[in-house]
């Protein structure tokens, strides 16, 4: 997560626990009882559910997108202006080093279609269809997370039951319905909150990580097919500069000189001007 991000979620953790807080005891608010029935309930329902591969997957996924930093489309842009330079200057078999260096997989997928001589329709063919099944993949992912989501407030209602039911049964003795009725209640509460604090959150993450990675998809096939085509690197750079937004835009060309500087190339040493003589005066005898 993002720094502002973490410091959002502390702010607003802290408002949010202060509100039990504020309500006196906050001991009313647990109860072992109902948070068994919404979470053994959730889980044993998401196992009839999904496979457990389907569900380890969906634990990955969600390690990974708070763990790992998403690039902005700005670096791959730069990135992909530098690799064209590179190709230019030193030749197509010099991208094979930034192939292995490389840590974006998809990067990496694309100058290896490069080096091994694919034309750009060939390309194009191959992660396309790798983008589409990416985008499958994830949106059963995200799926399987908002499924679960919708189970958690139904077993709060389940645990509500209970309570009721308990508090039914208990009619006229005063400690069965001290003990049923936080039961009623706690369950409701614990379903809401797992649901609309936590999975729900968790889903709609996983979706806006899962389109900002396309688009960076979607500018690296772009500009690896700009490359093989040999286009020239300024076109380049305002060529995917289209998939920026408006602000982004506005950022400066790169300059030749830090180009230079990154990929280690010296400069022509430039051929002073040549000085003139001064004219002579010759004087008539």
């Amino acid at each position: 997560m993002e720094r502002y991000n973490i410091i959002g979620l502390v702010i607003c953790v802290i408002l949010f626990c202060l509100g039990f807080f504020a309500g006196g005891n906050v001991g009313l608010y647990f109860n072992l009882a109902g948070l068994l029935i919404v979470v053994g309930g959730t889980l044993g329902a998401s196992f009839i559910c999904f496979r457990t591969k389907r569900l380890n997957i969906l634990g990955k996924v969600l390690c990974s997108s708070y763990r790992t930093q998403v690039k902005e489309p700005e670096e791959i842009v730069e990135i992909m202006v530098d690799l064209s330079v590179k190709r230019k200057m030193r030749g197509i078999l010099s991208l094979q080093e930034d192939e292995e260096e490389t840590t974006i997989l998809f990067l990496r997928r694309a100058l290896g279609f490069m080096v091994d001589n694919y034309r750009g329709a060939q390309i194009r063919d191959v992660l396309s269809t790798e983008m589409s099944f990416f985008k499958i993949r994830r949106e059963e992912t995200e799926r399987a997370l908002r499924t679960i989501a919708d189970l958690c407030p139904s077993f709060g209602l389940v645990g509500s039951i209970v309570g009721l039911i308990g508090m039914l049964a208990g009619v006229g003795d005063t400690k069965v319905i001290l003990a049923t009725l936080p039961i009623a209640l706690t369950s409701t509460l614990y379903g809401v909150v797992f649901a609309n604090f936590f999975l729900i959150p968790f889903a709609e993450n996983i979706r806006e990580r899962t389109y900002r990675e396309l688009l960076l998809q979607k500018i690296i096939m772009e500009g690896v097919i700009a490359i093989e085509s040999g286009i020239k690197p300024r076109i380049l750079e305002r060529k995917l500069k289209s998939f920026l937004t408006p602000s982004s835009r506005g950022i400066r060309l790169v300059s030749l000189k830090r180009i230079q500087e990154k990929l280690k190339i010296k400069p022509e040493p430039s051929t002073p001007p040549a000085l003139s003589q001064p004219s002579l005066k010759h004087s008539q005898a």
